[in-house]
């Protein structure tokens, strides 16, 4: 039996079988959502995307994560076709058809569209980009913040931004992939991966962060994704008199932490129970729930401000 949890564990829905997907302005069942073998999406993982949470019927801090697609977009000179106001439309759309409200979570992704011959060159890709959009009804299982996630140190690193920006939202994850397999041969069940000055970075999956003394510490943010997730902590923790660090520490120091979780859209903040077969504190997390409180605190006020 295979005991592997990760941070996207959800629990079994069977809605799922029936959702309806967002295909460049068509919403189609799921079995008839399709595009073309020569999108420059499949051929070189050329496109960026976002993932989203719906918290009764409020895409929770929309704005951030359009900041973060839309400087991406750019970045890369990737024409997302349509506006901010577009893509709500789209991400409205994809709900209402499929009649959710809450608990719901989106991968929206836009790729560079299809190519005329299956080669990298970008003017290659002359029709357009590609939307799509995904949401499914998923809620984390309780038992990945009960017993913690388990992580390994791997030997794949979050690159110099001029290799691949971790910034980037990219479609191309092989650096990720690499790292989570590395984790999983080592029987943990997602990788921490360093720097390249060998400082701790990141998960393959998710911002990682530990706890020392009560202060919370975690990168400096040069070599790490832009979490929105991430971002919040950091400032809930000032909202909440929680001294918070972002700096360079090492493996010694996270292994000898009191506490450690991980951040992100889907999974919120999540507990880590060990890292590389080492018990992570004592198990008692009360940093860790503060701020797993203050964040639900931060989102139902983000509820009602956006429902007023």
């Amino acid at each position: 039996m295979n005991d592997t949890l990760t941070t996207h564990d959800a629990l079994e829905d069977p809605r799922n079988a029936d959702i309806k997907i967002y295909v460049n302005g068509d919403i189609v069942h799921r079995d008839d959502a399709k595009v073309s073998v020569y999108d420059s999406g499949f051929l070189l993982g050329d496109g960026m995307w976002e993932g989203l949470r719906l918290y009764e019927g409020v895409w929770s801090f929309l704005d951030e994560h359009m900041d973060r697609f839309f400087d991406s977009c750019k970045a890369v000179s990737l024409d997302v076709g349509m506006d901010r106001a577009g893509i709500f439309e789209a991400l409205e759309a994809t709900r209402k058809a499929n009649d959710m409200h809450t608990d719901v979570h989106c991968r929206l992704m836009l790729t560079r569209g299809v190519k005329v011959k299956p080669f990298q060159h970008p003017s290659l890709s002359r029709s357009g980009p590609t939307l799509v959009i995904i949401c499914e009804h998923s809620k984390p299982v309780d038992r990945l913040h009960d017993a913690g996630i388990r992580l390994a140190t791997v030997p794949q690193v979050r690159g110099l931004p001029m290799s691949q920006d971790a910034k980037y939202n990219s479609h191309s994850k092989l650096n990720c992939v690499i790292a989570c397999l590395q984790a999983e041969q080592a029987g943990a069940d997602e990788g921490l991966m360093l720097d390249p000055h060998g400082f701790v970075n990141t998960t393959n999956a998710c911002n990682f962060f530990i706890v020392r003394k009560g202060e919370v510490w975690t990168s400096t943010g040069d070599y790490c994704m832009n979490g929105v997730t991430r971002q919040k902590v950091i400032d809930l923790c000032h909202a909440e008199g929680i001294t918070v660090r972002e700096k360079n520490y090492s493996l010694y120091e996270a292994v000898s932490a009191d506490e450690a979780f991980l951040t992100g859209t889907f999974g919120a903040q999540t507990p880590v129970a060990e890292i590389d077969g080492k018990p992570i504190g004592t198990m008692d997390r009360p940093v860790t729930a503060r701020i797993q409180a203050a964040y639900k605190a931060l989102i139902a006020r983000h509820i009602a401000e956006q429902s007023a």
